[in-house]
C-alpha cells in the first residue's frame, strides 16, 4: 500500500512517520525537504497514494484535499488537522464509539479526533448512548495536557533555556470558550450543548489527563456502561474500573502508549470521570495509525503500543 504523508516535518506527522517507517506492508511516501511544498509534487503524491495522512493546518488541509483530482476514487484521506471533523461527508476517526469502525471501514475520508475532544468523547458518548445522560446536561470539563499538543512553536518555548518564568506553572487556556475541539465534542456525543471547557498545559512533554465531574449518578450503572461499551480487546480504550480510594493520578502516567484508560472516582453524590492517555498517542498519531491500519485491512493494532 502506497501511503504518503502530506507535512510530515510536525509533531504529529513525525511521530506517525516513525511509527510507518519499518512497516513491510507499506511503501511510505515522504516528499524531501525541498519540494514539500511544492504543490505540483504534492498533488502527484496525493493522487499516486493509496492512502494519504494530511498532518497539516486546516488552511493546508482543505487545500491538500482539493489537489486531489475529481475522478480519482482510490485515495484515502486521514485528515488530523480540525477541519473536516464535523463535515458530513467524512467519518470521525474514533473507532471505539458509536459503531463507527463499520463507516470508517467503508470510507475514503476519515477526520482524526483532537486529543481533548478524544478525552470528553470516550467518556460522554456512552453515557448519551444509554441515557445515563440527558443530550441537554450541561457539563464542565478539565483537560490536563503536556505541550508537545501545542506543536513545533510551543515545544520550543518550553525547552528554550531562556524560557518565560510563567511556563514553570500551568496554564489555563481556551478561556473564551471558542476552543476548536468543542464543535466535535458536541457531535459526536450528540449532545445539545457544549461543555464549559478548561484545558491546562503543564511542564511535561505529552500525556493527557481529561475529568468531567457529575453529580448524583449512580457507580454501578457507570460501571455497567462502561465495561459493555468498551469490551476487552474490542479496540484502544480500556475501562479501569472505579478506585474508590485513588489519592494521585498524574497526566503523564500513559506518555508513549496508544491506549487510553477511563476510570470513575468519588462516591454516589459526587464523582468524577476521568480518561487518561497519551495526546501524542491515541490523541493523535497513534490514532491515525489505527484508522490507517483499518483502511489497509492491516491488524488493527500493528504498531501501536498499549
Amino acid at each position: 500500500m502506497k501511503v504518503f504523508i502530506d507535512g510530515s516535518s510536525g509533531t504529529t506527522g513525525l511521530r506517525i512517520r516513525e511509527r510507518l517507517s519499518d512497516r513491510k506492508d507499506i511503501n511510505l511516501n515522504i516528499l524531501p525537504d525541498e519540494i514539500r511544498r511544492n504543490t505540483e509534487a504534492r498533488r502527484e503524491a496525493l493522487n499516486n497514494s493509496d492512502i494519504a495522512i494530511l498532518c497539516l493546518p486546516d488552511k493546508e488541509a482543505i487545500e491538500a484535499v482539493n489537489l486531489i483530482d475529481a475522478d480519482n476514487k482510490h485515495t484515502k484521506i486521514i485528515d488530523t488537522s480540525t477541519a473536516h471533523r464535523v463535515l458530513k461527508n467524512w467519518v470521525y476517526g474514533f473507532p471505539e464509539v458509536n459503531n463507527l469502525r463499520e463507516k470508517i471501514l467503508n470510507s475514503n475520508r476519515i477526520a482524526n479526533p483532537g486529543c481533548h475532544a478524544t478525552g470528553f468523547i470516550s467518556l460522554v458518548a456512552p453515557l448519551v448512548h444509554e441515557k445515563i445522560l440527558n443530550r441537554d446536561v450541561l457539563l464542565s470539563c478539565f483537560s490536563l495536557t503536556g505541550y508537545s499538543g501545542g506543536g513545533k512553536k510551543m515545544i520550543a518555548q518550553y525547552e528554550s533555556p531562556e524560557r518565560d518564568l510563567n511556563l514553570n506553572s500551568p496554564g489555563l487556556y481556551g478561556l473564551n470558550q471558542n476552543h476548536k475541539h468543542l464543535p466535535e465534542m458536541k457531535k459526536i456525543c450528540d449532545l445539545e450543548n457544549e461543555p464549559v471547557f478548561c484545558p491546562i498545559v503543564a511542564d511535561y512533554y505529552s500525556g493527557m489527563l481529561v475529568m468531567i465531574p457529575v453529580y448524583d449518578l449512580n457507580l454501578k450503572d457507570l460501571s455497567d456502561v462502561y465495561k459493555n461499551y468498551y469490551p476487552e480487546n474490542s479496540g484502544l480504550v480500556k475501562f479501569g474500573g472505579y478506585v474508590e480510594d485513588l489519592k494521585f493520578i498524574y497526566s503523564g502516567s500513559y506518555s508513549g502508549r496508544d491506549d487510553l484508560e477511563i476510570l470513575l472516582t468519588g462516591n454516589e453524590s459526587r464523582a468524577v470521570l476521568i480518561s487518561r492517555f497519551d495526546n501524542l498517542g491515541k490523541g493523535a498519531s497513534g490514532a491515525a495509525v489505527q484508522n490507517l491500519n483499518l483502511l489497509i485491512g492491516a491488524d488493527e493494532f500493528e504498531g501501536l503500543i498499549f
